[in-house]
């Protein structure tokens, strides 16, 4: 092409930045997941007694993630899949561990590829919100709001693909402290949102 020219060393790096990832699956070929198993969420669920009971019989894998390792630049944007598995415990859906951005003026975006769930969402004002997530809807993730996703379906993974700034860290410690202040349970077969008893 006219007027385009690329070193071999721009190349080479170009080739390093290419994820693939199974558009159902979320899973790549080329990059192994990181995995979350539930003992690894002690305190995050509100039903402790149902908690131990889970992971006591078999301590199942939660979800798990990749991304691309772009390193950490300012001006670099970080993407990958998260993987959520179906599950509940006691009438609280499987969720990510969720968290803030050390970089707090961050904002991310996650595309729905697979399943039925909701990206939860708060500040440290006090403002909420729970937006539903099913194939092909995109969810823009303000700065400044803790997020997690929530799987609300029996059977089906949820899938998502994610993008934010390389730089800006995963703080979650507040929400390990903390907890979320509203949590996705079910009642009478269907998901709905209550108050947190346990936040503090």
């Amino acid at each position: 092409m006219a007027g385009f020219n690329i070193s071999d060393k721009q190349l080479d790096f170009l080739r390093g930045c290419v994820i693939d990832f199974d558009m159902k699956s979320g899973l790549s070929e080329t990059l192994d997941t990181e995995k979350r198993y539930l003992s690894q969420m002690k305190g995050m669920f509100s039903d402790s007694a149902a908690f131990e009971s889970a992971v006591q019989n078999g301590n199942p894998m939660v979800y798990e993630f990749h991304s691309l390792d772009v390193g950490e630049s300012s001006g670099d944007l970080a993407f990958g899949c998260s993987i959520l598995n179906p599950g509940k415990v006691g009438d609280e859906y499987y969720f990510t561990k969720g968290h803030f951005h050390t970089i707090l003026n961050t904002s991310e975006v996650y595309y729905c590829l697979n399943g039925h769930g909701y990206m939860l969402m708060e500040n440290m004002r006090g403002d909420w919100s729970a937006q539903e997530l099913t194939p092909g809807k995109a969810v823009y993730v303000p700065k400044g709001y803790a997020h997690r996703s929530v799987n609300v379906s029996k059977e089906e993974k949820l899938v998502t693909f994610f993008v934010f700034r390389a730089d800006a860290g995963h703080d979650y410690g507040t929400i390990e402290t903390k907890g979320y202040r509203k949590l996705l349970v079910e009642r009478d077969g269907v998901p709905t949102i209550i108050d947190n008893p346990n936040w503090k």
